[in-house]
Formats: C-alpha cells, structure tokens, sequence
C-alpha cells in the first residue's frame, strides 16, 4: 500500500552540526504514527522540512507515492500537510474564524474585505470536523489554552480544503499543557481525526504515545534508531532507544529529599488575594522546601505565581521574605530581592530570542562576569560553557542563536540563566520540565535537589500529579482560586493522585 507520506535518507545540516542522518520513515492511510526522541535528536528539523521552512541537503519525500519538494510552509499546506505547532500561533486580539482561514481565505474575501458569512461559514466547517462547539465569531484571547488547541487543530484541518488526497496532520506535543478532561477531549479528536486523516504525534509522555499511536519511530542524535508496533512497545523500551540507557529507579531523586522541619522561613504569605483570580491564599516556604501547587486550569495556581513574582498585583493579604514584608511592584523587585521565575511560556517570557546562549544565560545577573560595565569575555564563555554541559544543553556552542534551539534546550538555558545568580534563594518553577524528554526531565529533577541541599526554596506548579507528589515536601490543592486542602509529601507518607484529584475537581 501506498504510504500517505514518505521520507527517504533526509539529511539536514547547520555550521557543521548533522540534525538529521539519513532519517526514513513512513506514515500510512489512516494511521496514527508517534515520533520521540530527546531534545536535539532532530524532531523540530524534520518537522520543519516536512512543513516548508528548512529544505533539506540530502533525501527525498513522496506525497502518496508521488516526489515532492517543499520550498515554503504553503506548498507543504498545499499538498496537505497540517502543523499543530507545540508553541500555539493564533493571533489573540481577532476571531477563531480569522484564525483558521488566515492566508488561505479564498472566496471569503471580495476587493480587500472579509465576507463574513461566508469566512465564519468555511471556519465552521473545519470545527465541525472535530465537533468543536467553539463558534466561529468568538475572540481567541477569551478562550482557555484548551480551547485555542482546538482552534490550532481545525486550523490544521482547513489544508484538506485545497488538498488532492487527505490530510496528513502534524500534532507538535500537542497534550504538554492540557490535564484531565482536556486530555480525554483531545484524544477523542485524535480518534476523529484517522478518520479523515493520517496523523504524525510528537510527544515526550511515552505512555500517551503509546495509547494513541498504532507505530513509534524514535529518533536519537538525528538519526532514525528505532520503529515498532506500539503494541510490542512499552515505556522502558522507548525510554532505552531514546536516551541509551535504562530509566534510573530514582527517576525523581526522592532519597534525596532532605526534611526541612526547624529551617528558616523563606517565604510567608498570608490570606493574598487577587481580585478574580485566587483569594485568600496562605502558606509558608522554608530553605530547602519545594511547595507544590497542584490545581486545573482556572484554579488559580498560574496567577498566584504571578503575584509572587511581581508580574500582576495583589489586592489583599500579605507577603513576607525572611520575615519582611515585601509588595513587589514589577518582577524587577522580585528578582532584586532573590527571587526567580521559569515561566510556563519560555519562548515568550523565558527567553530573548535573537541573542545568543551565553547570552541569555547571563541576563539576570550579568555582574558575575562583568567589571563594571565591562564584560570579562573569556570568563563569559568559560561559565557559559560550564552550564551547556552541566545542563546538557544540545547546541552547537555557546554562541548559537537560542531560538535555534529545540524547546527543551531553550528551557534549561533559562534554568542556567536563574541558577547562575548567586542572590537567588526563591525559585517559582511553572511547569519546568514542559516539552522536555525524560533524560532531561531527570537531569532538572537533579538539579532541584542539588539547590534544595544548598538552601533553596522552590513553588512548583508542575507539568503531571506524578511530578508534584514526588518533588515536593508538602502540596496546596488549589480549587476556583481557593485552597482546597494541604498534604504532607514526604518521603514514606507521600499522597496518591487520585487523592489530589478528589480535592481539583
């Protein structure tokens, strides 16, 4: 049978570094193919050829038997390929139907101007696809992340449109930020999709790879190191392809998690509160403590963070650090006093893209290899350098472009980037290990204990249950911006999740 798509032997290069080696693989009708592979193992290159952007220096692709070359992202839409992109690319401020038409509005628009029955009437269509109930007319900003997934999804769709054969849709770590319910409505849609659809799902949750797809190629410096039913797969065996070795039985260090009973208090709040988003919000951090906050989208938990470091405002209650009250008027503040942020967003608040690794890196804290206003350029590069390898960062060294690199390497630059400064003593951490493969998850996993040995104290919003229980010494559940209950984490009395998802939902 003819494959709905086909690579042959592609190789990519950049300044001497191989992203991809002579990578093959095949997507069948109807098919649900998983890709995985560590952060740098080349799924964002060849995700970018198959979509147009980067054209590849050695290989050959065939559309349904057929040879073709993709010299921009709108011939590959043109042939019918749809990306759902990991980092979401809707325009906020217009509607779902300008979203899911935009560039390819055919007939909706007449001398410049949009027909807008026909435009929300072609939108629809796509949403009805997936049986989203999203209506066409609905501005983006007012819906949740969940929704603007659905969105990107029937934009994707919208290729088959103009299509000769039917669509082959790219969904990029697609399930990174969605939980629960979120979770089950977007694997529904994927069972929609291989109906009309052939589907290629790039994910680093091995066991949501393994649920949704029917093949698993895995890919690992660049090259293609492995392909198997995923019925004969399971996650210690992709886990093994991926990174080369076994995954460690202390997968999150909890021998390591020392008790911090009589340790100096951090960070006190009391009784915070921000007007339409959490109230009445109380807790205590002591060196060495990781908080977790467990909670679903629209609990709370992502705006608390936000006050805490100074980027929204507080309408009542109290913070205190080592015993002062403190009201931060910007993250300025926050970070002047010892305080850091890994955002949920990276490439929007984590990182400058256009500067190089080193760069970023010493953005917080450029003191440490400056005099004065002078940057001490040998010492720059040997810290920077000391970083990329203790946080094996994949990047062709520390001059690089940071928005070159995969999204897993841009986050641990951000870690290097708090780590770096030596005032840090409160570290907020929203979903740290987003879009990271399970080797790197283990390595930042590493360095939370490491800090916490020295003093540090850490809020966790994490990416899973699993992740909040095992990280953290005591957990807040957080329910329509309440604390719904408190649970000590420690080791030996850890709780299950199913007792923090009584308490979520």
């Amino acid at each position: 049978m003819t494959a709905a798509l086909e690579v042959r032997n592609l190789t990519k290069r950049f300044r001497g570094v191989v992203a991809l080696d002579g990578v093959s693989f095949e997507v069948r009708s109807h098919e649900v193919v998983g890709l995985i592979g560590e952060n740098g193992a080349g799924k964002s290159t060849l995700l970018k050829v198959l979509s147009g952007i980067y054209q590849p220096d050695e290989g050959e692709i065939y559309r349904n038997g057929e040879r073709v070359a993709f010299r921009s992202s709108q011939e590959s839409a043109r042939a019918g390929i749809g990306m759902v992109h990991q980092e979401q690319s809707l325009i906020t401020n217009v509607t779902v139907g300008e979203n899911i038409l935009l560039g390819a509005e055919g007939d909706a628009v007449r001398f410049g101007f949009y027909n807008w029955p026909r435009l929300n009437a072609n939108a629809q269509r796509q949403l009805d696809k997936i049986a989203s109930r999203i209506p066409p007319t609905a501005i983006v900003e007012s819906l949740s992340f969940a929704e603007r997934q659905m969105v990107e999804l029937a934009k994707a769709l919208y290729v088959e449109e103009g299509a000769k054969a039917e669509p082959v849709i790219v969904l990029d770590e697609p399930t990174s930020v969605l939980e629960g319910a979120e979770l089950e409505t977007l694997f529904d849609q994927i069972d929609r999709l291989r109906k009309i659809a052939s589907v290629i799902f790039v994910s680093h949750r091995l066991d949501e790879v393994l649920r949704v797809s029917d093949r698993v190629y895995v890919l690992k410096d660049g090259r293609s190191v492995g392909e198997m039913r995923a019925e004969e797969a399971d996650v210690e065996t992709l886990h093994r392809l991926m990174v080369g070795r076994e995954s460690s039985a202390q997968f999150y260090r909890e021998d390591e998690q020392l008790p911090v009973e009589g340790k100096e208090v951090v960070l006190s709040v009391d009784g915070l509160s921000r007007r339409g988003a959490f109230d009445d919000v109380s807790f205590e951090v002591r060196e060495g403590e990781v908080l977790g906050i467990a909670g679903v989208l629209g609990s709370g938990r992502e705006e608390l963070s936000r006050v805490l470091f100074g980027a929204e405002p507080f309408t009542a209650g109290s913070v205190r650090l080592h015993g002062k009250p403190v009201r931060f008027g910007s993250p300025v503040d926050a970070v002047t006093a010892g305080l850091g942020y890994i955002p949920a967003e990276r490439r929007i608040e984590g990182i400058a893209d256009g500067m190089s690794v080193e760069e970023n890196i010493f953005l917080v804290d450029p003191d440490t290899v400056s005099w004065g206003p002078f940057r001490r350029v040998a010492a720059a590069r040997d810290s920077a350098r000391e970083w990329i390898e203790r946080l094996r960062v994949r990047t062709p060294d520390e001059r690089a472009n940071i928005g070159n690199l995969s999204g897993g390497n841009q986050q641990k630059v951000v870690l290097a980037k708090w780590l770096n400064s030596p005032k840090l003593r409160l570290l907020i951490l929203d979903h740290p290990t987003r879009g990271l493969d399970v080797g790197a998850k283990e390595d930042v996993y590493a360095f939370v204990r490491e800090q916490c040995a020295r003093g540090m104290a850490v809020v966790l919003l994490a990416d899973s249950l699993e992740e909040t229980i095992a990280l953290s010494h005591t957990i807040l559940v957080m329910r329509d911006g309440r604390v719904e209950d408190r649970f000590d984490a420690r080791p030996g009395s850890k709780p299950l999740p199913v007792d923090l998802v009584e308490k979520m939902v």
